[in-house]
């Protein structure tokens, strides 16, 4: 598929996503390539007249959202979020995702779980019968990073720090990340609940019993997984 056709497919999906935001609710906003047309989109809504509220998951999307008209509200006064929308990296078919390739998960998962629903939205190439192809994301404090990195290190999941250019890459809570290169995740629930017993981890990108709705990008049309 080429990153045009990915494109399309992203955006009929994100577009779609957008059918499900109503007048008075408050919102939950991903972060990625994918959200980036989902935010346009209620930009759009916003200046016709919709009323809505809405949570950011990074710096880049509450600059973004604003810029669109969106207001954008803390997660601390939002109380519970009617509905969020996010990409993801990966989805399999029990609704298990990894996320955090844009280096969000840690808020994006903090919104995820204050939200009543959540909807993801990817293009056709994301869904997948088995997590892993897609390299797992991590959150690690800097204090101690590389005690943390041997410890994955000797679990033989191939870990990668992430970095932006020649050096570190960091979150916007000022945390690293490693990509860790899995390949096929057979038990992501164990491995989930492995990662974080290590201390230092701060959070994973597997995201599991999180997603309620999918929306997958086909061509110019979508497909809805209900779960």
């Amino acid at each position: 598929m080429t990153q045009e056709e990915k494109n399309i497919e992203k955006k009929v999906a994100a577009e779609r996503a957008v059918d499900f935001v109503k007048d008075d609710m408050t919102i939950g906003l991903g972060t990625g390539s994918t959200v980036f047309f989902s935010i346009m989109k209620i930009g759009e809504l916003v200046r016709a007249g919709l009323n809505i509220k809405a949570v950011s998951t990074s710096d880049a999307t509450k600059q973004l959202s604003e810029s669109e008209g969106i207001n954008i509200i803390s997660i601390d006064d939002a109380g519970e979020i009617d509905l969020t929308i996010d990409g993801a990296d990966e989805v399999d078919r029990s609704f298990n995702g990894i996320k955090g390739g844009g280096g969000a998960l840690l808020f994006e998962k903090i919104v995820a779980l204050s939200s009543k629903k959540n909807i993801w939205i990817v293009d056709s190439a994301k869904l997948v019968n088995k997590l892993g192809k897609f390299p797992l994301p991590v959150e690690v404090i800097p204090f101690g990073y590389k005690r943390v990195f041997k410890i994955i290190e000797e679990m033989k999941l191939r870990p990668v720090i992430r970095l932006k250019g020649d050096d570190l890459y960091f979150t916007d809570s000022g945390n690293l990340v490693f990509d860790l290169h899995i390949g096929e995740i057979n038990d992501p629930v164990k491995l989930n609940e492995e990662l974080k017993l290590i201390n230092g981890i701060v959070e994973t990108g597997l995201f599991i019993n999180i997603a309620d709705i999918v929306v997958v990008g086909r061509n110019n049309s979508t497909e809805i997984f209900n779960k």
